[in-house]
Parts: C-alpha cells; structure tokens; sequence
C-alpha cells in the first residue's frame, strides 16, 4: 500500500502568522524522500491554506505525483488544467467547516460531473472523486467517467468499538471491491492516523491512503520524515 500525503496544514501554521515559515513545498520534498507516493493539496475557495503561489510552487517541485483537492468550480477547473497535476480530487467544499465534512454528492451533481469531467482528462489529467462507501455513489462515479474514487473514512475514524470500527471496515472494503470491478482505481482518506490505519492493510482493493492531520501533528514532533517513515512502516 502507498501513501500520499496532504500538507496543507503546514500551510495553516505558515499563515498563522502570515510569514514564510514553514514552507509546504519544503515539507513535500522531504514526504517524497522518506517514501511518499503523492502530494496532496486542498486549494479552497476561501484560501485558508494553501495559496496559489504555493500550488504553483508545489507543481514545480514534485517529481512523484502530485493530487489537487478543489470543489466543483469553473474556477477551480480552469486553475487544475493551467498547472496540470497528475490528478485532482473533487470534494465538497462549505465556507465555514473546519475540514471536508462528507463525500462528494455525485447523485445530486451528476449531470454537471460528467460535462465537467471530459475537460480535464483531456489536459492528461486524472479525475478523482471523494465519496462515501457506497455502491450508488460508486456506480455514479464509474458512469460519470472517474478514473479514481476515494473512500471517505471519516465515519470509521470517529467509531468507538472494535465491533462499530470492524463493520466499518467490511463496509469500506465492499465498496472498494464493487470500485474495483466497475474499473475505477481505489484509494482511502479522511481521519486515518496511526492507529487506525492498521486495518487497510488487509483491503488488497486500496491501493494508497491519503493522510494529512495526523501526519503533520506527529511531523511537528518528530520532523516530517520520521513521520512519513512510521506510516509506510505501519501500512506495508
């Protein structure tokens, strides 16, 4: 299993106090070189993180891959297909939350998805959406024309039982299994830390985690490549 690892709130402690230091385009070389498969950045609306400069920045540096994270915007399209990373993410996005709360709604948003979609790919990049574990939002995603989903395991990160945690579990790897045969790549994200994550190394249908938070409360410990260096040893 890989590891992609999101920076954007080495971007957040940056402009706490709206200086230079530290510089996420730092911190995702030294991801890359302790093992990282990917780079993940959410460019918001609101820029309350990363900033264009640095997506500009970061689209420069990294050599593996690199994943942006945006909402559904003309905006945001034309902003991905101008700096071409590998891959970007949709995920829905609302002004006041403090992180992405909730899987992309493809049913509600299908129409538009597959017209927003075909642009992109045809810039060379791949199409990624963030949604719950669900057979529908599966099937929609493979139909609109996803290359990739991404299994949103923020409700098993907030289950407090083995039993709750365990049926979590079979739910997400139904859905990546379902994922699989539809021919949509799998990967899983949202609230993982070192503990939990434990479990996706049985899922053979997850072939990365993405993981950020946690990551980067562990990196301001004990410096971001032991950080990413325990994760890889935690998942392979």
């Amino acid at each position: 299993m890989q590891l992609a690892v999101n920076i954007d709130h080495i971007a957040t402690l940056r402009n706490a106090r709206n200086e230079r230091q530290p510089d996420p385009v730092a911190a995702a070389l030294i991801a890359e070189l302790a093992g990282a498969s990917g780079i993940v950045c959410h460019l918001r609306e609101d820029r309350r993180h990363i900033q264009d400069r640095d997506l500009e920045r970061l689209r420069e540096a990294v050599t593996t891959k690199l994943d942006l994270e945006m909402a559904m915007t003309e905006e945001m399209q034309q902003i991905a297909i101008r700096t071409k990373p590998e891959l970007i993410t949709l995920v829905p996005e609302k002004r006041r939350e403090l992180t992405t709360e909730g899987g992309f709604d493809v049913a509600g948003h299908y129409r538009k998805l597959v017209e927003y979609i075909r642009p992109v790919q045809d810039h060379g990049i791949e199409v990624s959406l963030f949604i719950e574990p669900e057979k529908e939002a599966v099937d929609l995603a493979a139909k609109a024309g996803a290359d990739i989903v991404e299994l949103h395991t923020g409700p098993y990160s907030l289950k407090q039982s083995v039993g709750d945690r365990k049926a979590e579990i079979l739910r997400i790897q139904s859905a990546a299994r379902f994922a699989r045969e539809q021919g949509l790549r799998v990967v899983a994200g949202h609230g993982l830390d070192y503990d939990n994550v434990i479990p996706f190394r049985t899922i053979e249908e997850i072939e990365e985690v993405s993981i950020g938070h946690a990551l980067i409360a562990r990196a301001a410990l004990t410096g971001m490549d032991t950080a990413v260096r325990d994760m890889l040893h935690l998942i392979r």
